[in-house]
């Protein structure tokens, strides 16, 4: 008998249907997956006796025919989500003990549609990392290694990316500021999307960056990741940046015909010490989408150079704001230290509340919005980011989409992140591919397409005009089945 937590969402769903094996069978299975992989690290929070019994009631609505569509599935919840009664920490000491006392709008349109929590995922700590190692709680570990040696998950998501790759869930949530959904996908061999910033709901959602952030999920398929979109999406209004817009359903609408469509390479990507073998996956993805009857087009993204520095100033900016409500009094970690002072207690508080990475985001986004420096930094970085948006829109009166590599590099070892620990510029470009197309709120993807010469995964990124997901995925599905096993 198949494995069954190695079966994708529809397949499980098919198999839920069948009745070839039940909401209960299946949910245990996962019980044991993960039971049998703690040291990938990946759960912070397990909700084992929560999903039996919610898998139980799934196993008699089943029998019944009364089944929603994501009917007794067992995901995992990036533990920035709210969810009621569960704690929440995302990641920190700061909430390590916070219990919310309501649902985030991502996970209750999920629990709405009959899926089931496994538990609360890893990440970097408020989502703060590119390799899942600023986590409280510890680091996440790839289920991929390198002669031996443990590789990071990605980030922020590494935690989802892990679970998700190891068969610890049928798929898991996710959230991506500035690539924290696509590069742990990248990394791991899945599928990871981001939709159109305000196509979701952020209420319930532990803010990093405001204006950045936007749930999506990390997937075993795209056409898993189109149905789950599809069940997220929509206008609340308890977000007022969400957006009234129609949601098609991208699941249904996937064919894989790309005949005729015209895909921008942008220069400004080849970068001059690209990696040889990302460089090569690039090329394999431009000749499939080419054998598919595509047009390349070349185009250019002029602002681009800017986009990882006018990234970190923003989302920094944003952070210094988020985060100022964690002072110790209202809810949160307190400090049980004796203060002379109410500033004294804040201060302590938040030295030991926070971890150092949200500390060092923290000051430089304090810094950018200070008297004297709100002009030459955060102003100009703002103005920045519309021309970075305008390449774009410029760039989509010609293409259908733009391809390129997820991230620049495979996973790399925890070991090689402690040798250049004093270098946060080398973390920070992980992120290079993936930052552009989040600040000009665009949707895009990251589809597993080979290896490299060490036999790690390496990802290509769809990114699609404003609200064109459908694009996205019928591309995203096409190179799909087009992919070479190995490079």
């Amino acid at each position: 008998m198949t494995d069954i937590t190695k079966l994708d969402l529809f397949n499980t769903i098919d198999g839920l249907r069948s009745k070839s094996f039940s909401a209960v069978e299946l949910t245990k299975s996962y019980i044991k997956a993960i039971e049998d992989n703690v040291h990938l690290n990946s759960f912070i929070t397990t909700t084992f006796d929560l999903a039996i019994e919610s898998a139980k009631e799934s196993d008699k609505k089943l029998s019944k025919n009364e089944a929603k569509i994501l009917e007794g599935i067992p995901l995992a919840i990036k533990d920035l989500f709210c969810t009621n009664g569960v704690k929440t920490t995302s990641a920190s000491k700061m909430l390590e003990n916070f219990i919310p006392a309501y649902e985030s709008t991502i996970t209750q349109k999920l629990w709405d549609e009959g899926a089931l929590m496994l538990g609360k995922v890893s990440m970097d700590e408020f989502a703060m990392g590119s390799a899942n190692i600023t986590s409280y709680f510890g680091n996440v570990i790839s289920p991929y290694k390198k002669n031996g040696e443990d590789l990071v998950a990605g980030g922020s998501s590494g935690g989802s990316a892990a679970a998700v790759a190891a068969n610890l869930c049928v798929a898991a949530t996710g959230s991506d500021t500035g690539g924290s959904i696509r590069q742990p996908a990248s990394f791991n061999n899945i599928v990871g999307v981001k939709p159109t910033y305000g196509r979701c709901s952020r209420y319930g959602m532990i803010a990093f960056a405001s204006s950045l952030d936007q749930a999506g999920f990390l997937t075993k398929t795209v056409k898993d990741s189109a149905l789950l979109l599809k069940i997220i999406c929509g206008y609340d209004e308890k977000d007022s940046t969400s957006i009234k817009k129609s949601v098609p359903n991208f699941d249904k609408l996937i064919n894989s015909d790309i005949k005729g469509k015209k895909i921008g390479i942008p220069k400004e990507y080849l970068l001059d010490n690209i990696n040889e073998d990302v460089h090569k996956l690039w090329q394999d993805g431009i000749k499939a989408l080419k054998e598919g009857g595509a047009k390349i087009v070349d185009i250019s993204l002029p602002h681009t150079k800017y986009a990882l520095a006018t990234y970190y100033i923003i989302a920094s900016a944003e952070a210094s704001s988020n985060l100022s409500r964690y002072d110790g009094v209202r809810y949160g970690y307190r400090t049980p230290k004796e203060s002379s002072s109410l500033d004294e207690f804040y201060e302590t508080t938040r030295s030991e509340g926070f971890g150092y990475e949200v500390k060092k985001r923290i000051l430089t986004g304090t810094y950018v919005l200070s008297a004297g420096y709100y002009d030459a930094y955060y102003k100009k970085s703002c103005k920045v980011r519309n021309l970075i948006l305008q390449d774009f829109k410029n760039a989509f009166k010609g293409v259908d989409a733009i391809l390129t590599p997820t991230a620049p590099t495979s996973a790399f070892t925890i070991k090689s992140i402690k040798e250049n620990s004093q270098d946060p510029t080398k973390m920070y470009l992980n992120d290079i591919f993936t930052i552009p197309a989040s600040l000009a709120g665009m949707p895009a993807i990251s589809i597993p397409f080979g290896f490299d010469r060490d036999n790690l995964p390496l990802g290509l990124q769809i990114i699609t005009d404003h609200f064109d997901e459908e694009n996205m995925f019928n591309i995203g599905s096409y190179l799909e089945g087009a992919k070479p096993k190995i490079l």
